[in-house]
């Protein structure tokens, strides 16, 4: 019997969609470093803006990043594990299946993990990475060798055949007790590739092996449409919508900008006052412009931001609207004091602006926060 690797070079030759999907995560993690990513280990944050799968996110419409959290890693290792596997199995399954199909099973089985890992960790968890998408591989691999069983030298059968199911079997044990492996990814693709794998099957040479093959792969067929199914009616209800955090973050870090400058300008004005350069009835009106006003027109726009109280940022909104509130009446008081020329009033308001960011620094913890990133 011909050996199994030169029988697939002969039947397909070239390689080209595993040698694009290794070079497309490649780039894609170049990418990410020249972004700011970090080699060893990139933060939520990072994978989030890139497309990772998380259940706020991806439930808020972005359910591309079942796809695109399949080519991010969280770090040079992860990459690197991942890729040497996806060449050690996909230049097998790419001149077992043909290109086409093993593309199809490649892509079954990454997004029918990441699916599952979303139902699995109820959104929660910051997920990606290829793994599912190779476990997928790994399972039509299998499905391909128990097939063509008898075509195989019964050495080579059981050297591929029980190595490939002890990579799989290991790794699934592996997932379960080390924190931050996305087992979950893992468990749909394999599964989602053994049904692929039957689905893409070769029919066998008589009539009844052709029927048997028929029932077969409709059987599968039907078994991954119904389980995808039951996966999309199990998908919990996000703890909140990512647009709304982003909303809230975004008017955060406007807020903070403001406030730097308005701080810069209320002490300007006050310099002005102590060197008698202009009078108290015009540091009054200055104050109300320059400070007070803008004060309340921070607040005015914090107070309508999402009041979602499971926004990761929400205590944040709330903690720098009351600051914003505090420093406006403070502004307002110290005003009216200097029109009113009462010291008294005027020692008190500027207190008072002084004290307000403890109530910024005193805050409760921000509600809720994404947990563990889980690569696979």
């Amino acid at each position: 019997m011909q050996p199994l690797h030169e029988l697939l070079h002969r039947r397909v030759p070239q390689i080209p969609v595993t040698r694009l999907l290794i070079a497309s995560n490649l780039i894609i993690f170049g990418a990410m470093l020249a972004g700011g990513a970090s080699l060893w280990h990139s933060s939520n944050t990072v994978q989030l803006a890139w497309g990772a799968n998380f259940g706020p996110a991806t439930q808020d419409g972005e359910w591309w990043r079942l796809g695109s959290a399949m080519f991010l890693h969280f770090g040079v290792i992860h990459l690197t594990l991942n890729l040497w596997a996806l060449w050690d199995a996909g230049e097998l399954v790419e001149r077992m299946y043909g290109h086409a199909r093993f593309a199809a099973i490649y892509f079954a089985g990454g997004l029918a993990g990441n699916l599952l890992s979303l139902v699995a960790h109820k959104g929660l968890a910051v997920s990606g990475g290829a793994s599912g998408a190779i476990f997928g591989m790994y399972g039509a691999l299998l499905v391909f060798l128990w097939h063509e069983r008898a075509n195989l030298h019964p050495e080579e059968f059981r050297w591929f055949f029980w190595g490939a199911s002890g990579f799989a079997v290991v790794t699934l044990i592996l997932g379960h007790f080390i924190a931050g492996i996305d087992n979950a990814a893992h468990i749909g693709g394999f599964l989602t590739g053994i049904l692929a794998g039957i689905v893409f099957a070769q029919p066998g040479a008589t009539k009844e092996a052709k029927e048997t093959s028929l029932r077969s792969r409709l059987l599968a067929a039907a078994t991954i449409a119904l389980s995808i199914a039951v996966l999309i009616s199990q998908i919990p209800k996000p703890a909140y919508r990512w647009s709304e955090e982003l909303q809230a973050r975004k008017e955060i870090g406007e807020f903070l900008q403001d406030d730097i400058a308005i701080t810069r300008d209320w002490q300007s004005i006050l310099d002005e006052g102590a060197h008698g350069n202009i009078s108290f009835e015009e540091m009054a009106g200055r104050i109300d412009t320059a400070v007070g006003d803008r004060y309340e027109e921070s607040f005015e726009q914090l107070t309508h931001s999402p009041h979602d109280p499971d926004l990761p940022s929400a205590s944040k909104v709330d903690r720098l609207r009351q600051y914003a509130e505090r420093r406006r009446d403070a502004s307002r008081a110290l005003a009216e004091g200097l029109r009113a020329h009462k010291p008294e009033q005027i020692r008190d308001a500027m207190e008072m602006a002084k004290q307000a960011p403890r109530l910024i620094e005193s805050g409760r913890p921000d509600a809720r926060k994404p947990e563990k990133g889980n690569r696979d």
